[in-house]
């Protein structure tokens, strides 16, 4: 072994916290995140807990042109109670939400919506499960509801329910790999990228329809059930893309919860948590790149010097002009028009007797004798009194609603540009819209729109300004996300 020459050491050891304290004052730090839904909050989060970059040195600005944070999922007041107006439901397995809930001590709690299932085609019911038993019923009489509810759903739709469970697992299994460590990951720059590694792409390039055509499902149960399922997760029929049309599926699984007090309440916290500084009533309205920093334009007349700047919502819908432009591919935003009415729906528009006949959800196939995509039970107050959440694919007016309601107390309207048209093959731009560190989360919209996916998509990008900055490997500098032990220990 060579001999150690101590009188090296100091000189040595200088060097080396030289180039250490260079490397942190001379990374870029400032970053501005245009956005408060789940993906700019969720970026905070990670850019704050997966980086070797010291929190101290890193500096987050948030916009928010809205007056509240939380983007698409919103809540809606009625009559006193708060419903999601938005994004309404999480998977069981979207493992981000779940520890973020599990972080923030948010509760967990069963989606708004009922197990009473009726498909209306605009003259009548062509199939409705079971009512399900009283809630005081003994464990064995629901038991025996259940395993009747099941029987029935195989006499009209045969083993083809079988084979659409083992789809939606095939799916969850491959996008699980989206949690993997991260030193087992790549960081990706493109969504089609992200996609190929775990084999979900191809899903994107044809059509639902086509992928359940070949998977054998039968012609009745995609008309049917799982036409229901996407009007009422997408507001879309079967044409939609093969990969968003899955996640619908799998958001009609049972392993389904909601924050309680509302969805908003995962952006909420996350902000918290990390504490941007937080920009409501502000909008962005340009982005120039100006060499070494780009310079944001608010609404407010005001203008700001980012380092990193990260776009947290769909550009298709928004007047942000960049400088020099970017090109991303064009993108047609479908919009869901959500009425919330406290009231007593009218049998009789839908032939039947007595209000105790229409099931709690009502879902709807494709066509055109129908002027909704779904009816839904929130909340009961009385025998003859209730709120209920409807989704169209245009605004419902006063006359229809006067004919589908026999009571109607209280009646909120909302237009959300929710999610992307999905039109197979699709197309994406890219997470990074230019060579230096601009980035766009919301691309990966065009593979699938929901809570988890924005969180996932987030994550990525978050890794990706971070390998990018530090210019070295995933695994020196990426940390893994956090217990919410390690949290509640640290010093956030």
């Amino acid at each position: 072994m060579a001999p150690f020459h101590s009188h090296l050491f100091l000189p040595l050891l200088l060097l080396l916290l030289f180039s250490l304290s260079s490397l942190s004052t001379s990374l870029p730090t400032s970053v501005c995140v245009i956005g408060s839904g789940i993906g700019g909050s969720s970026l905070s989060f990670f850019l704050q807990n997966q980086t070797a970059i010291p929190t101290s040195h890193l500096s987050i600005r948030v916009f928010e042109r809205r007056g509240r944070i939380g983007g698409r999922t919103a809540p809606v007041n009625l009559s006193g109670d708060l419903f999601n107006a938005g994004a309404s439901i999480i998977h069981g397995k979207n493992l981000h939400a779940v520890r973020f809930a599990e972080l923030l001590g948010l509760d967990q709690v069963e989606p708004d919506g009922a197990d009473w299932l009726g498909i209306w085609d605009g003259s009548g019911f062509v199939f409705k499960t079971l009512k399900p038993p009283p809630d005081d019923s003994s464990a064995i009489w629901k038991w025996l509801y259940g395993v009747a509810d099941a029987l029935l759903l195989v006499k009209r739709y045969g083993l083809s329910l079988s084979t659409m469970q083992r789809f939606v697992k095939d799916l969850l299994d491959k996008f699980m790999l989206f949690y993997m460590e991260p030193e087992k990951r790549p960081v990706f720059k493109t969504v089609e990228e992200m996609l190929k590694w775990n084999g979900l792409y191809g899903l994107t390039q044809i059509t639902l329809e086509e992928v359940l055509i070949g998977a054998d499902l039968s012609s009745r149960l995609i008309s049917e059930l799982v036409t229901v399922i996407t009007r009422i997760n997408y507001g879309q029929s079967v044409a939609m893309s093969g990969l968003a049309g899955a996640v619908a599926l799998a958001g009609s699984n049972a392993d389904l919860w909601t924050v309680k007090g509302g969805n908003w309440l995962l952006a909420k916290g996350l902000l918290e948590l990390t504490k941007p500084t937080l920009h409501l009533h502000e909008g962005i309205e340009s982005i120039s790149d100006k060499g070494d920093h780009y310079l944001l334009t608010s609404d407010k007349g005001k203008e700001y010097e980012c380092d990193v700047t990260v776009v947290a919502t769909p550009l298709d819908e928004v007047n942000i002009t960049f400088v020099p432009p970017v090109s991303i591919p064009y993108r047609r935003m479908q919009h869901t028009y959500t009425t919330f009415i406290r009231g007593l729906l009218n049998s009789k528009y839908f032939g039947l007797s007595s209000i105790e006949d229409i099931p709690d959800l009502v879902g709807t196939i494709e066509t055109p004798n129908v002027s909704f995509s779904s009816v839904s039970i929130l909340k009961q107050y009385g025998e003859r009194d209730f709120a209920y959440k409807i989704f169209s694919r245009s605004e419902l007016d006063d006359t229809l609603l006067d004919q589908l309601f026999s009571v109607r107390r209280d009646t909120i309207r909302i237009d959300w540009p929710a999610y992307p048209h999905y039109k197979a093959p699709e197309k994406f731009a890219p997470f990074l819209l230019d060579e230096r560190h601009l980035y766009y989360i919301n691309t990966f919209e065009s593979a699938a729109s929901c809570i988890e996916t924005s969180a996932v998509a987030a994550e990525n990008v978050a890794r990706l300004i971070i390998s990018r900055l530090l210019q070295s490997s995933t695994e020196q500098n990426i940390k893994p996300l956090p217990t919410s032990q390690e949290i509640l220990h640290s010093d956030l």
